[in-house]
């Protein structure tokens, strides 16, 4: 599983209309979503431009090639959606220290490429405290013209291009659009699901222990249970967060699991498990998670869970599903098995036959 240096979890956020899915094995992503829904194809020339300092760079293979992307556009005139978009940028960068230029980068392209010399862009840049990771991009009328038509961002005036954040990972060919003046936080859960889980945990079983750990948490009936032996190992899982107070889409969320539950039939309780991770475990005590079971009609094998803050924290950090604030908890469904080291994660407001589609080919081992 892919593991975040600053805690927000790696899920794909409602701005993604479709699917990801990451292999603990293959390290490879890729979109589930038909095209309509959000994915786009993508072909991406390697026009010479300059950045914000000057600096002549191709723009595919010095800033795109092999790289998890997130590029939006922009122009340093401009009053209304940009400044904006650059504060979203800048959001992402805060919410995530260190990472971009690691992990991923953002791009911002300027549409009105005659006015916007690399000395503007570092203006405009420093404006919203632009650091390393976030590259900005002029250049001739032609390279940028030709640039944006092959990322359907073109427009005959640059007052008329939309917030548009085009995300991707080039290495998997996976690319979808969202809309740009999104928080900062959900675009980064549509980032983070564009990141490929490291080929490591589920390989073997002590290197998975290793790394969920077998921190101790506490079901609806107060048992404790361990992460790693008692809820994952050699197990097909389906994993959500929740808070019980939430009424927003937390409710969607369980319903969606109950269908699939009566979906999936005997196979919750016998080889799949349903696991329900309370975002709020000062709160959500093992009889309020009962009392919210059975309002969905939870059946054995679907098993909600709290306990100690830092453990719980732990265990969504691992399974990259730590947030801040548990109003800001992921809107994924992570499905793994354990015993093949396949994963996936799927958006679980999307359409449950979709979702339930995703669900099987994990558990069917049709995902390997």
């Amino acid at each position: 599983m892919m593991m975040k240096t600053t805690k927000p979890g790696i899920a794909a956020g409602v701005l993604l209309a479709g699917a990801l899915c990451f292999s603990a094995r293959g390290a490879r992503a890729q979109n589930l979503a038909s095209e309509p829904s959000g994915a786009v194809k993508v072909s991406i020339p390697d026009v010479v431009l300059k950045d914000q300092d000057g600096k002549s760079v191709r723009f595919y293979t010095d800033l795109v090639k092999g790289r998890v992307v997130a590029i939006n556009f922009i122009f340093t005139s401009c009053t209304t959606i940009c400044p904006p978009l650059g504060a979203t940028f800048a959001g992402i960068q805060k919410l995530n220290p260190g990472r971009a230029g690691r992990d991923f980068s953002l791009i911002s392209i300027s549409v009105d490429p005659t006015n916007d010399t690399p000395e503007r862009l570092k203006s405009w840049a420093a404006r919203f405290g632009a650091g390393p990771g976030w590259t900005l991009v002029t250049g001739s009328n032609e390279e940028v013209t030709r640039l944006l038509s092959a990322l359907r961002a073109g427009t005959s005036r640059p007052q008329d291009h939309t917030p548009l954040v085009l995300i991707g990972n080039d290495a998997t060919g996976v690319w979808t659009r969202a809309y740009g003046l999104s928080a900062p936080e959900k675009l980064v859960e549509v980032i983070d699901g564009m990141i490929p889980a490291p080929p490591a945990a589920a390989t073997a079983a002590p290197e998975a222990q290793k790394y969920f750990s077998d921190v101790v948490l506490i079901d609806q009936d107060g048992r404790e249970v361990r992460f790693y032996s008692d809820l994952l190992k050699g197990r097909k899982v389906i994993i959500s967060s929740f808070f019980t107070t939430c009424t927003t889409v937390c409710p969607v969320l369980n319903r969606s699991l109950a269908r699939i539950q009566e979906a999936l039939g005997d196979r919750v309780g016998r080889d799949v498990s349903i696991l329900s991770i309370s975002v709020d475990p000062e709160h959500d005590t093992p009889p309020r998670l009962k009392a919210y079971a059975e309002s969905f009609a939870a059946k054995p094998g679907w098993r909600f869970l709290t306990g100690k803050k830092e453990n719980v924290d732990w265990a969504l950090y691992k399974l990259g599903q730590y947030v801040e604030a548990k109003e800001e908890h992921s809107t994924v469904f992570i499905v793994g098995d354990e015993s093949t080291g396949v994963w996936k994660k799927v958006l679980a407001l999307a359409d449950n036959d979709e979702v339930l589609r995703v669900i099987r080919t994990v558990i069917d081992g049709e995902g390997k």
